[in-house]
């Protein structure tokens, strides 16, 4: 057998696996949207507290923060961090105030600083003026349903659980083709891989809802753990399980906003993930590139360009990757087929940054430039914030 032959055979293996990958997320997501209809069962619902770090304007912030001002939830405190006092995002805020004026919303400017992550710091800065234990810290692109905190209280409230986060999928602003691209890699690749990892016994948390008690917090070391690192979600989890406790996943479904606006915003973006994921996690992170099986089924064409078979299984492989990845957008709600043919530029893409992630360690977020690098948990101590955070 010829090197291309041996090439072309490994390429079309990796291609079937990502195939059933696809197929098994696909199942399982749909299985969790089913579960997401069973009715809440905790009373009573303890007062909640969400804090949210805003940085800027962005495309549909406002729609994002309404979500959480429209909760069927009965006590819900509504924090809102920014550092300087003329952010664009505190038009937004007030905007919400006078529409919904029966609302505990307070806004928390503060520039100190406390370390790397900036975010974290504004949490720091947020955490003293939090008036109940129950803690729920989400993004500020984050988009909930109306029974979100529900959910979210409930599994909080499971025995043994320390931690709760939420699945997310990928909700582009417009119909830009970039942002269809970014959303293609949240629904398509991320989401159905970290439900199957889930069903597999990991147990990560996802940055988009973080929510845990103030004494949890206090136990594994308070935000300043935090301060650090650059995947805070990550960290917490970590700290979470050392501590003895376990990461639930809240049956319900959140969608971030896709907001990149050109090529380069998209490159970024998805480079300084990967490149958190390949820091925190190289050998699953290598292994994830099973789930691009358009990639791996182009590479055999490429290596065996004359023979049937590789020709065959490359347009299989798309119909049953365009199989799934429909049946995905209809569980999350997106309707569009165009996207579809999109699927073999979205896996050469994410080929692409997998690549760019293996080879630096350099990262830009919301204008702050940081270097990534391998980084031990220290075990949870206690630690309680004065009110000057």
């Amino acid at each position: 057998m010829s090197a291309f032959s041996f090439l072309a055979y490994s390429s079309a293996a990796l291609a079937l696996a990502g195939c059933f990958q696809s197929l098994a997320g696909a199942a399982l997501l749909n299985r969790f949207r089913r579960q997401e209809r069973r009715p809440v069962t905790f009373k009573p619902l303890p007062p909640v507290t969400v804090l949210k770090p805003l940085y800027g304007s962005e495309p549909l912030l406002e729609e994002a923060l309404e979500s959480f001002c429209t909760q069927d939830y009965p006590a819900i405190q509504l924090l809102f961090g920014v550092r300087d006092h003329d952010d664009p995002a505190i038009a937004s805020v007030e905007r919400l105030r006078e529409r919904h004026p029966h609302l505990d919303m307070q806004i928390v400017v503060n520039p100190a600083v406390h370390g790397l992550n900036r975010k974290i710091s504004n949490l720091i800065n947020m955490l003293p003026f939090a008036k109940h234990d129950v803690l729920v810290i989400s993004d500020s692109d984050i988009h909930v349903s109306p029974d979100y905190l529900q959910h979210i209280v409930t599994a909080l409230h499971t025995p043994n659980t320390g931690l709760v986060t939420t699945l997310y999928a990928g909700l582009p602003a417009s119909s830009l083709l970039v942002q269809m691209l970014a959303a293609c890699q949240i629904n398509h690749n991320f989401l159905p891989g970290v439900i199957l990892s889930r069903y597999l016994g990991r147990q990560d948390c996802l940055g988009a809802t973080m929510a845990l008690t103030r004494p949890m917090l206090e136990a594994v070391g308070g935000l300043e753990a935090l301060l650090p690192h650059v995947a805070d979600d990550a960290v917490l989890g970590r700290l979470v399980r050392q501590a003895g406790h376990t990461i639930a996943i809240a049956d319900c479904m959140t969608w971030t906003t896709v907001a990149e606006q050109s090529a380069y915003d998209l490159f970024s973006h998805e480079l300084r993930w990967g490149r958190t994921v390949c820091t925190l996690a190289p050998a699953g992170y290598a292994a994830s590139s099973i789930q691009l099986p358009l990639f791996w089924a182009s590479l055999a064409w490429l290596f065996q360009p004359h023979a049937l078979w590789a020709c065959v299984l490359f347009f299989a492989v798309w119909t049953i990757r365009a199989a799934t990845s429909f049946a995905i957008d209809r569980a999350v709600g997106t309707h569009q087929l165009w996207p579809l043919l999109l699927l073999p530029l979205r896996d050469w893409l994410s080929a692409a940054i997998m690549v760019g992630s293996a080879s630096g360690t350099r990262v830009d977020w919301r204008g702050q430039t940081m270097h990534v690098a391998p980084h031990t948990v220290p075990p949870p101590t206690t630690s309680h914030l004065s009110p000057e955070g």
